[in-house]
């Protein structure tokens, strides 16, 4: 938090990287006592989340060409019929898939190569991607705007409240993680 405060926008790049979600709601609940402005973490996080998934999906597209990862594909034991379901899956739906796989903790990078891998239309999965990232980050700035609110809207206030401001975010960052990995268990039994 303090880094946070301190670089502002410039310590939100590595730190985006590494977890964006929890990231996101920290920086909306600084934004709420002024450290941030909302509407520049939301661009930043639109931007950063869209160049990720881009990052992810290339390295499925370009190294879908490679004998390398043909070789490496087969030794993990993926078929040219596991690719075919894969290739059904994102086909038909498109939407949900992504939706489901940007929310599945610790995966989400791997189905997005698998989208570049089957060769996925790249504007149907930008309109996509761009559609749950607004929902996905705007959520949790938002959130994290008004936690930091009700908590007297400023960094003294957060102070004097920090049992409750620790078990708040403990709650919220568990609710979220187990909502990430249902919906993985959820993609995995749509598979």
């Amino acid at each position: 938090m303090q880094a946070i405060i301190e670089y502002r926008y410039w310590i939100l790049i590595p730190l985006s990287l590494i977890e964006g979600p929890i990231v996101a709601f920290f920086a909306g609940t600084l934004a709420s006592l002024g450290y941030f402005n909302i509407f520049l973490l939301g661009a930043f996080f639109l931007v950063r989340d869209i160049a990720v998934d881009l990052f992810c999906y290339y390295v499925g597209f370009a190294g879908a060409r490679t004998r390398w990862i043909t070789k490496v594909l087969r030794k993990l034991g993926v078929t040219d019929a596991h690719l075919k379901e894969a290739r059904a899956l994102w086909n038909n739906n498109p939407g949900k898939t992504l939706f489901i796989s940007k929310l599945s903790y610790g995966v989400a990078a791997g189905f997005i190569v698998v989208a570049g891998l089957i060769k996925m239309d790249v504007m149907k999965f930008i309109a996509y991607g761009l559609a749950i990232t607004v929902m996905h980050y705007g959520t949790l700035l938002v959130l994290g705007y008004f936690f930091g609110n009700a908590f007297g809207g400023s960094i003294a206030g957060i102070l004097e409240n920090i049992p409750y401001v620790v078990g708040g975010l403990s709650v919220l960052a568990i609710a979220y993680l187990f909502f990430r990995r249902s919906m993985s268990r959820q993609l995995t039994r749509a598979k």
